[in-house]
């Protein structure tokens, strides 16, 4: 267990059950998150602990909630990346479902953490231009915590990762977009909305999801409950969409409550090639708010590979197949 920078110590043991209602209202707040923000901001910058570019950076997450980093990733590395990524599919290691939105939809679904099957993924998740930027925004250092590759918009509802990836202290989560060839804005892109990032953090208790209804429904009433709420509030809220028409290598990187989704498929012959990298920051706690459980992940070796016989291997060596 990793020891916890939070303000509030307290034994994770002796909580009812990992839920947000059960911990602490208690900081530290993430430095961007704060009222003073734009003062320590310029402080830092008097004090020429970061540069010009780092400033305008982080004034643009503490007004919109997400940055842009154009051409982060180079195009060779991409390529290679997801050359792996297809022989680790086409040898078996990693199996991907079919998910059809309708009829004709040549695209599988999701994969869920292929830098455990593949390891040049984990090039990806610790590219300096990706770690940089996090440690900067979120304070800390970042700590990678799943990875997700898409080959089509996923039309996903609109949400905040911090139901899915709760942190303790809150807000201590980023998530990174990468675009592995230009996205097309027929192809269901990333749809984001600036300044959702304010709006108060929603979980499970908020919209009526209990853990024994999410735990025998799944997430049923996450969509009755939880998704219709995000809708109505950011509506009411006025928050108006953006969508990410992303050129191959760029990277969105978004804040943990800042409200997202994927946008309709209006071409389902369109692929939309994408890896997001979810990072927490380093000392912070993470678990599911909506089946009150620990996020086994940050506490297992990050970066795995298989070798040609199936047996995995990670920082310490041999983990089995």
């Amino acid at each position: 267990m990793p020891r916890l920078f939070a303000e509030k110590p307290l034994k994770l043991s002796k909580l009812p059950s990992y839920r947000a209602e059960h911990f602490p209202s208690a900081g530290p707040y993430p430095w961007l998150d704060l009222p003073d923000a734009e003062e320590q901001i310029e402080g830092r910058l008097s004090r020429q602990e970061i540069s010009e570019e780092q400033a305008a950076l982080c004034r643009y997450w503490c007004a919109h909630g997400y940055v842009i980093l154009p051409k982060a990733i180079s195009d060779d590395l991409l390529n290679e990346i997801w050359t792996t990524y297809e022989q680790a599919v086409a040898c078996g290691n990693i199996h991907l479902d079919p998910e059809p939105a309708a009829e004709g939809d040549p695209y599988p679904g999701r994969f869920l953490d292929p830098h455990r099957k593949s390891g040049m993924f984990c090039r990806l998740l610790k590219h300096r231009k990706l770690t940089d930027a996090l440690r900067l925004l979120l304070g800390h250092p970042p700590k990678p915590l799943q990875t997700i590759t898409s080959h089509k918009g996923s039309q996903q509802g609109l949400h905040s990762d911090s139901i899915h990836m709760t942190t303790y202290p809150i807000g201590y989560l980023a998530a990174a977009w990468i675009a592995f060839e230009d996205i097309h804005p027929d192809s269901g892109p990333l749809v984001y909305y600036p300044g959702s990032h304010r709006l108060p953090y929603v979980f499970s208790k908020d919209v009526g999801i209990s853990e024994d209804e999410f735990n025998k429904e799944g997430y049923t009433k996450y969509r009755d409950n939880y998704e219709p709420f995000i809708r109505n509030l950011v509506e009411d809220n006025g928050f108006e969409a953006k969508y990410f028409h992303a050129s191959k290598g760029d990277v969105l990187i978004w804040h943990a409550n800042l409200v997202h989704g994927g946008s309709p498929r209006r071409d389902l012959q369109l692929s939309r090639k994408a890896v997001v990298c979810h990072y927490y920051a380093k000392g912070a706690f993470v678990y599911h708010d909506l089946s009150a459980s620990i996020s086994k992940k940050q506490y297992m070796g990050t970066c795995l590979l298989r070798d040609n016989e199936g047996n995995l291997f990670g920082p310490k060596g041999l983990f089995g197949k």
